[in-house]
């Protein structure tokens, strides 16, 4: 028996919503169970003139059939109003997250896809929240995760994610840099089926470093990383700066690039594929990946929203979980 993938679609308030009432249609034929509150879904879907039978899930693995989604109910603390946040509802995020991380530790799930949720919201309302990557590996046990986007041409993992910019340098330590590479190196062989894969690595100053003149973590801590993992068998070049490594000549040859930061990294990426990005965690337990954008608040309920990134990340999660075969 196939067991379904499971989506949360987030922030009530956001397109989450509209995205997981459209999954009918996106994904027909995908076994899919959606993590939600169910009158939220049949709200959203009257909202948008969408017809939508929601059936409860109880380990059913095949397709809920035309119209129709199986849901794992989740219940909200109070009825949501399309573009306005409501911190009330943090807590039915966090609790859509929980069952989703449980049914795929059991086995209920094949894997993991999410909608985009609102940060601010949640950590307004009391709960200490830094993103998705970092909440799933605490629950799935202490996991290193590492945050991967990718698009047609360009996979891009960060050494670190949600940090202020002015914390980066301290954070690039050693150990960090090694769990990161052994992690992106792995899954790529055994996710993704590269035998030896090609890493280029960002080195974290302008310049890589310019021989220490423009700062001196390339040489005292990412040099040294890399030459220890060259000795494991890794393909690792770098540090490189970032300005130049970000060129076609380079990118051709590469299986994917390690950036020290998030915005080092992800604004290449989403400007050549944006829409058609997935986020994809990598060293965890399961399979796990998310739309590449924002909760949008303002076109939930009635805008013209694009589904491209969700397809994309419903279709490598699939992949990934042995669904469909990996092209």
């Amino acid at each position: 028996m196939t067991a379904p993938l499971a989506f949360t679609p987030g922030e009530p308030a956001g397109i989450g919503p509209d995205l997981a009432v459209r999954l009918p249609e996106l994904a027909p034929d995908l076994p899919l169970v959606v993590v939600s509150d169910p009158g939220l879904l049949r709200r959203r879907a009257a909202q948008r003139g969408q017809p939508l039978v929601i059936r409860t899930w109880q380990g059913e693995p095949e397709p809920a059939g035309p119209h129709a989604l199986w849901c794992l109910p989740v219940p909200l603390a109070g009825q949501e109003e399309p573009g306005v946040l409501d911190a009330a509802n943090a807590g039915h995020v966090l609790a859509t997250l929980d069952s989703a991380i449980d049914g795929c530790l059991a086995g209920r799930f094949s894997g993991l896809v999410t909608g985009p949720i609102h940060k601010g919201v949640i950590n307004d309302a009391g709960i200490p929240f830094s993103g998705h990557t970092e909440y799933l590996a605490e629950r799935a046990g202490g996991a290193h995760p590492v945050m991967m986007l990718a698009t047609e041409g360009l996979r891009v993992a960060l050494a670190t994610t949600h940090l202020p910019l002015a914390e980066v340098p301290a954070a690039i330590t050693a150990e960090r840099l090694r769990r990161t590479l052994r992690v992106l190196h792995g899954d790529l062989r055994h996710r993704f089926g590269i035998e030896r894969p090609r890493i280029l690595v960002c080195g974290l100053n302008p310049h890589a470093g310019e021989d220490g003149h423009l700062g001196r973590e390339e040489i005292e801590v990412i040099e040294p990383v890399l030459d220890a993992l060259r000795g494991e068998g890794m393909d690792l070049h770098g540090p490189l700066p970032a300005d130049t490594l970000f060129t076609p000549p380079r990118l051709a040859r590469a299986d994917a690039v390690l950036a020290m930061y998030h915005d080092q990294g992800l604004p290449v990426l989403k400007h050549l594929g944006f829409g058609r990005a997935v986020n994809i965690t990598l060293g965890l337990p399961f399979v796990r990946t998310s739309v590449d954008h924002g909760t949008a608040c303002e076109l939930a309920g009635h805008g013209e929203i694009d589904s491209g990134s969700l397809v994309v990340a419903l279709e490598t999660a699939a992949r990934l979980a042995g669904l469909q075969p990996t092209s």
